[in-house]
């Protein structure tokens, strides 16, 4: 148990003894404890899947002030998974539809709207205004940017995770425990751990993860209960498992003093590049074609938007399992200089896995091709998602 982290605010009115009248009830929580939330400022990181279940959660609670950080907007492929959007909000910023969700439920919940990319330069300022923060993002240079950022501010960090069956969440907070870097202190390289777009995410896995973010953030608010400080919760979602995992502070760790530049540290971004002007969304001459995953693939090929095809296994692998329509080209082969045919539309590599269709990939990058990508997952996850794409 932590002491409370919020000041309790003035008095609540009959209307707000009303709304909150089941929680007050509760053993030591009470109307002191909903006058803390009350007086909080959470900022939450991200409005997708996490960000869109932690939000109505901590107005539901209670929480007087949320800001709101994203600068996405609501896409379709969203919508399973960020049960706060709705259809009618396609293409509207996310900060703008979670606000209205808010809204809805609460109009005395103040939302404050950040439609920018948080970095070092800006999360700092951002922070000022805020008790402790929320990172529901999904890469890894804002999950160490919001550490540092609120280890630098002796703020509390709720952080989660999200991938296919499985999340993680725990709580850094400098002086009551360890930090997010403690757990992680170096990050994964580019491409090792896939994004949910690659790997994909169970919809009701955000609910799970985010409901019990929220818990902490009420938690760490109120001084209630044990917050997750040193403890790793994870959960298995197939199984309705969690497993507790304790770490502890890395003694002879290198001191936090400032934030930087942390697409560099992530490597997803060369220094050079940095330096040079280099456009950041456009892959390296020589590094990792973006991957393309099974269901965006699926998509194209419904769509009937030209796109070819390219195995890079053996013959023998083909002739039990090929992708219809896609043409063979063992690696080696291709390594030993064989071109792929001519066609229309960008080439998409694939192999059983996806481990040889990067190497393809980059070879084929490194000799002009533009646009191509390797399938993530290879022709395994495919027919797992679009069977009626592969012959047998």
């Amino acid at each position: 148990m932590t002491e409370p982290l919020v000041a309790p605010g003035p008095p609540l009115a009959p209307a707000r003894l009303a709304r909150f009248s089941r929680q007050l009830m509760l053993p030591g929580f009470g109307e002191l404890a909903q006058r803390r939330l009350q007086a909080a400022r959470v900022l939450v990181v991200g409005a997708g899947g996490l960000g869109s279940a932690v939000v109505p959660a901590l107005a539901g609670s209670g929480v007087g002030t949320i800001g709101i950080a994203d600068f996405d907007t609501v896409e379709l492929s969203n919508l399973p998974r960020q049960q706060s959007h709705g259809v009618a909000d396609l293409g509207r910023p996310k900060v703008d539809s979670l606000a209205e969700t808010v809204a809805a439920n609460d109009p005395e919940c103040r939302v404050v709207r950040h439609r920018e990319r948080l970095t070092a330069a800006n999360l700092r300022g951002i922070l000022d205004d805020y008790d402790l923060i929320v990172d529901g993002s999904d890469n890894f240079p804002t999950r160490y940017l919001t550490n540092d950022a609120a280890h630098l501010a002796g703020k509390p960090l709720v952080w989660g995770a999200i991938l296919r069956f499985h999340g993680q969440l725990g709580v850094a907070w400098r002086g009551q425990g360890p930090g997010y870097r403690d757990l992680f202190p170096v990050p994964p390289a580019p491409g090792e751990v896939p994004s949910c777009e690659l790997g994909g995410v169970l919809p009701t896995l955000c609910l799970m993860v985010g409901a019990l973010m929220a818990n902490e953030v009420v938690k760490l608010v109120t001084g209630v209960g044990d917050p997750l400080l040193g403890r790793v919760l994870s959960l298995d979602a197939l199984t309705s498992r969690t497993r507790e995992i304790p770490y502890s502070a890395i003694a002879d760790a290198e001191e936090i003093t400032d934030l930087i530049d942390y697409e560099v540290f992530c490597g997803l971004e060369s220094a050079a590049s940095r330096e040079t002007g280099a456009d950041a969304t456009a892959p390296a001459s020589h590094g990792d074609p973006a991957p393309i995953s099974a269901a965006e693939l699926l998509r194209r090929v419904r769509a009937a938007e030209p796109v070819r095809l390219l195995d890079v296994r053996e013959p023998s692998e083909a002739a039990l399992l090929r992708i219809d329509g896609s043409t063979l080209l063992p690696l080696g082969e291709l390594l030993a200089g064989a071109e792929p045919p001519a066609g229309e539309g960008p080439i998409v590599v694939y192999c059983e896995v996806g481990m040889r269709s990067q190497r393809a990939a980059r070879e084929l990058a490194r000799r002009g091709y533009a646009g191509v990508a390797s399938l993530d997952g290879g022709i395994q996850r495919l027919a797992g998602v679009a069977a009626e794409l592969v012959v047998r």
